[in-house]
């Protein structure tokens, strides 16, 4: 009950930002473009709270429902206007000055992504180095001869700084031509290339969660090596001792350091066989768990540290404020690119449509990177506003990008098109969004369900 109520507190946050920025872009151009606002409403339906300011008498709303919003102008074909207004509604503006304003909102989200990007970057982001982790026996990962450990240098000719870097870059390498080549640097220092080949699976590894598993080896996590041992802790009365490497628990296989939380936090106060490696001899030790309670829940605890031997799998991307404009700048047109990517190949059927994500989704995600931390949420919400900027750009008669559409064609033609045409346009754009809709609204009960 209380992870639901964090997902939709989030996921109202990330929303009511996100949109605000966003209309804020068409509020502050269509000004500056000396065009009326009659209304800044954040949400839809009923407001909730109002102030009327500013010397047009402006309407700042927040509405009931808080799943988009909108900023209302003055416009002729709305209905009559008053004399001292002439010339400052919507449609009597120059056709570029209207492209401005409908282009601002789209700009203002992908600035906000930007600007995230640097304030994360001036504050430092700790990133994992891709590495490679389990790998499945028979699995394309292996024939391809990948082993665990093995850090992914280079995906294709770009250089993998960064998980997030290496899979835009193996998804479309994957997506080109069924092949990723790889450049890896193994545990013994050498280094060597590869390439996994999946062939004509590569629509299918692009469902949701399927990459990794449908490849079949999973990101490399740190592995169980004990560190630091607290004297007050189950592992030191039991003779645990740093550098142990736990293979199992009660026969249960421990690979990583996650595997061994998970494995320890189930099972409070109770004594385990706990089985090690400690300089190449198998050991087993019976340990009696500790606990701590975290949020009202009892979990247990061993009282072991991660071993410092992980800590070149990771590093901290950090920067003065001049050089973190560059990164923030390419951060931001990558994770660009990459949207309008997936979107065509989703179009021409590339790509499954199983990754449109609806509010059910987006408020998982947002619940679980509020709780992982600002810079996680940050980063979250940067995402979130890119997808937000390209969506709108979409030639969808009711979105951005198709009213920009019936402002080119008026500007081409030299005069707007017929209300029939602009009518039709709308129904097709509002059955285009309901189908979008109910394929995200699908895609989240399925994955409930799963």
């Amino acid at each position: 009950m209380m992870s639901a109520l964090t997902n939709l507190v989030a996921f109202i946050v990330a929303i009511s930002i996100l949109v605000a920025v966003h209309e804020f872009g068409h509020y502050i151009v269509g000004r500056l473009c000396g065009i009326k606002v009659l209304r800044f409403s954040i949400g839809f339906g009923k407001p909730v709270w109002m102030k009327i300011a500013g010397r047009d008498r402006t309407e700042y709303c927040i509405s009931a429902i808080p799943l988009g919003g909108y900023v209302k102008f003055l416009d002729e074909r709305e209905g009559p206007i008053d004399p001292e207004d002439q010339g400052r509604a919507f449609n009597h503006k120059p056709i570029a000055s209207r492209i401005a304003v409908l282009l601002a909102g789209p700009f203002f989200n992908f600035l906000f992504a930007f600007l995230a990007y640097w304030v994360l970057f001036i504050n430092g982001v700790p990133t994992m180095k891709p590495a490679v982790g389990e790998v499945t026996e028979g699995s394309y990962a292996a024939e391809a001869g990948l082993e665990f450990g093995d850090r992914i240098l280079k995906v294709g000719d770009r250089n993998a700084t960064d998980w997030e870097t290496a899979l835009v870059s193996m998804l479309d390498e994957m997506l080109d031509d069924g092949r990723v080549p790889l450049e890896l640097k193994g545990a013994d220092g050498w280094v060597r290339k590869t390439t996994i080949d999946v062939g004509d699976d590569a629509s299918r590894l692009t469902e949701p969660g399927m990459l990794f598993d449908g490849l079949g080896f999973q990101p490399w996590q740190p592995p169980a090596i004990v560190g630091n041992v607290a004297e007050d802790g189950a592992a030191h009365a039991a003779g645990i001792e740093e550098g142990d490497r736990i293979t199992a628990i009660d026969g249960e296989s421990v690979v990583t350091f996650r595997d061994l939380q998970q494995i320890v936090r189930a099972r409070p106060h109770e004594t385990v066989t706990v089985e090690l490696i400690r300089r190449n001899a198998g050991l087993s030790r019976e340990v009696t768990l500790g606990s701590q309670e975290l949020d009202g829940v009892v979990t247990g605890l061993l009282g072991v540290g991660i071993s410092t031997a992980s800590a070149d799998y990771w590093y901290v991307r950090k920067y003065a404020p001049f050089p973190a404009i560059g990164q923030a700048i390419g951060r931001s047109w990558t994770s660009i690119a990459f949207t309008v990517r997936m979107l065509s190949r989703m179009l021409t059927g590339e790509v499954s449509i199983k990754n449109i994500s609806g509010p059910i989704n987006i408020a998982q995600y947002a619940g679980n990177s509020a709780a992982a931390g600002i810079i996680a949420f940050l980063n979250f919400l940067a995402l979130i506003s890119i997808s937000l900027g390209v969506l709108n750009l979409l030639p969808i008669p009711i979105l951005d990008g198709g009213q920009i559409v019936y402002q080119a064609i008026e500007g081409l033609k030299g005069s707007p098109l017929s209300e029939k045409a602009q009518l039709f346009g709308q129904k097709i754009g509002i059955l285009a969004l309901l189908l979008l809709m109910s394929f995200a609204f699908y895609n989240d009960i399925a994955r409930i369900i799963e």
